[in-house]
């Protein structure tokens, strides 16, 4: 199997089909004008700069396109960085496919809406059971396609629904070892906390924020929408201020984006868990290409730290 771009090492040359998932303009200190490119297969992603560009390739090199592109891995403040030495459009001739460059989840999405369907099935509290099966059911598509966010974790295909199914092995593990918390609670505020991404992104194939998404955000729109539903259902009970107020206040605090601290222990947890399942994310995909004995590139979401791979976690070998 050909190597992804996240196969490669600093030092490594690459001559690779590669997505724009991003282009922004920019210019440098001489005055000229730049292009910085974030660049993505089904591997991962990497960040290049374009030098003294032109008219015509910011209008060629554009988000949402496949590209040709020879350069070098190299090292810029810990983060890995493509130094381009050749780059050019994609025609017909090279019979590539936007589907084969977009990075997803490692599930199949009928198999994680079989999962996330199952644990809706098992819920006991009808009124609660009845809600989440609601808005799952409304925005199956889009939550089957989604990321879970635009950059740092789950930023791929799927990236939402893979993101929910963690979580909800999460909280069952949690709910078994700790039988206070009402499971049938956690499992829907795991379903539901992001689900108002799905149109606060446009997606799948290059995230972005939506006009709704930069005006409401995520919180709001889902926190309207179980509203909404339980008017629907014709459900007028606590359950729902209490599916509400664990959408409110899954990011934990205010300053980190949540209108309300946790207040309820199942508010608690789901922030808890929500945020054991990002940074494990960011870790795992920031140490897969690191050999060893080495640290990885610094990850910003997560102070900008470095990770490091130790010697024993080197994998067995068959003999």
């Amino acid at each position: 199997m050909k190597k992804g771009i996240n196969q490669y090492q600093i030092g490594d040359n690459i001559e690779l089909y590669l997505l724009i998932k991003n282009a922004k303009k920019g210019t440098a200190s001489n005055g000229k004008p730049f292009l910085t490119l974030h660049m993505s297969d089904q591997t991962g992603e990497i960040e290049a700069k374009l030098w003294s560009i032109s008219p015509d390739d910011e209008n060629t090199f554009v988000s949402s396109s496949i590209v040709h592109v020879q350069g070098e891995i190299q090292d810029f403040r810990g983060m890995r960085q493509l130094k381009i030495k050749a780059i050019r459009p994609t025609t017909s001739m090279d019979q590539v496919k936007l589907a084969d460059y977009l990075p997803t989840a490692p599930l199949d999405p009928s198999e994680m809406l079989e999962r996330v369907t199952q644990y809706i099935f098992e819920m006991e509290n009808a009124k609660i059971q009845r809600i989440t099966r609601h808005l799952l059911k409304k925005h199956q598509q889009a939550f089957l396609e989604s990321p879970a966010a635009t950059k740092n974790h789950h930023e791929y295909v799927s990236g939402l629904a893979y993101h929910v199914v963690s979580m909800l092995e999460l909280a069952k593990s949690i709910t078994t070892l700790y039988p206070s918390l009402d499971k049938d609670l956690l499992y829907a505020g795991v379903i539901l906390h992001d689900l108002g991404k799905v149109r606060e992104l446009a997606g799948p194939i290059v995230a972005k924020y939506t006009l709704e998404g930069n005006l409401l955000g995520h919180i709001s729109i889902i926190v309207t929408e179980i509203q909404e539903a339980a008017k629907e259902l014709e459900i007028d009970s606590e359950e729902v201020l209490i599916l509400q107020h664990l959408v409110l206040s899954h990011h934990g605090k205010g300053e980190w984006g949540s209108p309300k601290v946790p207040v309820v222990r199942e508010a608690e947890i789901l922030h808890m868990i929500d945020n054991i399942d990002a940074k494990m994310n960011m870790m795992d995909r920031a140490l897969e290409r690191v050999p060893p004995g080495e640290f990885s590139e610094r990850v910003f979401a997560m102070d900008n730290r470095s990770f490091y791979k130790p010697t024993f976690h080197e994998p067995p070998i068959d003999i």
